[in-house]
């Protein structure tokens, strides 16, 4: 079946309950921007945390580490969850969880208590994002994906980008409660909102729980993210762990790839014999790198190195993240209009070429020049991620919807743990190869941020030539698999 040209296509002659679908999406897209804030909220408030918690680095790291660890292992599940159950109780079960686990934290007396809450919050945080992606998939056409999938991308990039500019506001006025105290109302609002008017709008049909895939999943991709985060900070600790993960994610296909022949998969991997959905991936993983090494290096960078505060450095940032809000809804209708490739080619070259502009940065660069930098790679990244997201699910039969919305909210996880991994592990390795030298703190940290935006920018020329590659599946009906 094809579209015709002759006439422009409303929303109403889409979908005969478009007015439900749009509320359905719109609260989906409100719920999941307050959970993924989150993600990221908890970087520049950990000095504050070790002073008021009485607790190490090493401890405070948990906080953000088992954010990421409690993600990576719920999301490849959210495939089976989606295909299982309807949209409403999927959605107030993640609202509910992350409700809690902002409560848990907000009140929370001590260390340990604060990481309950943070793994409950996760927990809600990791159902939230495929069950959005899922549902748009299911529910817009083709002709109409960019757009929204434009504004999925603000809930996908704007949220983390921003979330240190909110914490440095937050914690330069009040106690570090207050991240969650102000969120809690937001959050219990939404899910009072969506559990009086969230409407099911998918099929569920029975499809078997595998145990073995959900225990090699825990190990695998917990393993993994556990040892690339301990890499970044006491490589002693992260390379069997490390090993443990990636050992078990070799079982965990292999048991994939045996299930997905009767249809019992609990993360189906024909996904990938998607030509157009493979190399979307591909370029989405040096996106998250490239935005997570971003994020957790340029705080570094202005607080250690160029003398800033915590509230300077968010309010810095956040032009950069507000960016990337205003560019994707206009990306998304270029998309609709032109296609994936007069995005993604400009923006992956953007992105390299603010890479390339960081790795001269040094103790003496002026901050208006860090902001247009991180502003230069908003916008790139703002051109990558809703091309990427759309071409790559809508190349994908329906029925394989939930399981590329799951790889898509896997692979962003272990792109940002392989980011943040990657970026400390090379500042840090350096930093101190200088300081055992005899040099300074300052210039010894300088020279390592340096070495990691360098990385950075190698690792982001990767992205250029699969640019051009990028397809968008035909408009009329999704794409066959192998193509």
């Amino acid at each position: 079946m094809t579209t015709t040209a002759s006439a422009p296509t409303t929303k109403a002659d889409l979908h005969p309950d478009a007015q439900r679908n749009q509320l359905v999406i719109r609260l989906l897209l409100v719920s999941a921007f307050v959970v993924i804030l989150n993600e990221t909220i908890m970087g520049v408030a950990l000095p504050h945390l070790m002073d008021d918690l009485d607790i190490t680095a090493t401890a405070a790291q948990w906080l953000t580490t088992a954010f990421m660890l409690t993600m990576a292992v719920v999301i490849p599940i959210t495939g089976f969850l989606i295909q299982r159950f309807n949209t409403r109780p999927i959605f107030i079960a993640a609202m509910t969880l992350f409700s809690t686990g902002t409560l848990i934290a907000a009140v929370a007396p001590g260390f340990e208590v604060l990481l309950v809450g943070r793994i409950v919050q996760a927990t809600g945080t990791a159902i939230m994002m495929p069950l959005l992606m899922t549902t748009v998939m299911t529910l817009v056409a083709p002709a109409s994906r960019g757009k929204t999938m434009g504004n999925i991308s603000i809930v996908i990039s704007v949220a983390p980008a921003i979330g240190p500019t909110i914490s440095g506001i937050i914690l330069s006025l009040l106690d570090w409660r207050w991240m969650f105290l102000i969120v809690l109302p937001i959050a219990v609002g939404a899910l009072i909102l969506g559990a009086s008017r969230m409407q099911n709008v998918t099929t569920p049909r029975t499809v078997p729980l595998d145990v073995l895939s959900v225990i090699l999943s825990a190990f695998g991709f917990g393993g993994f993210v556990y040892g690339l985060s301990n890499l970044g900070t006491d490589p002693a600790t992260g390379w069997l762990p490390l090993g443990i993960g990636v050992f078990a994610l070799f079982v965990f296909v292999l048991r994939q790839l045996q299930l997905q022949r009767t249809d019992r998969a609990l993360l189906d991997l024909r996904v990938f014999t998607s030509r157009t959905f493979t190399l979307s991936i591909s370029m989405l993983s040096i996106s998250m790198i490239a935005l997570f090494g971003t994020i957790i290096l340029l705080p570094l960078y202005m607080q250690n190195v160029l003398g800033m505060t915590a509230l300077s450095t968010g309010l810095l940032l956040l032009p950069g993240g507000l960016t990337m809000g205003l560019f994707a809804p206009f990306v998304g209708r270029i998309y609709d209009r032109r296609g994936p490739t007069i995005l993604l080619v400009p923006g992956s070259i953007i992105v390299s070429g603010a890479f390339w502009a960081m790795t001269m940065m040094g103790q003496t660069t002026q901050p208006w020049m860090l902001m247009v930098s991180h502003i230069g790679m908003s916008v790139g990244l703002s051109m990558l991620f809703t091309p990427l997201f759309t071409s790559g699910l809508g190349s994908l039969p329906p029925e394989l919807y939930s399981h590329g919305s799951a790889v898509v909210g896997t692979i962003q996880q272990l792109a940002g743990a392989i980011g943040t991994a990657l970026f400390i592990a090379v500042m840090t390795s350096q930093s101190a190869a200088l300081m055992s030298q005899g040099a300074s703190e300052v210039p010894a940290t300088a020279s390592g941020i340096h070495d990691a935006f360098l990385c950075g920018a190698i690792i982001s020329l990767f992205a250029i030539p699969a640019a051009f590659l990028v397809r968008r599946a035909p408009l009329g009906a999704p794409a066959p698999i192998g193509h």
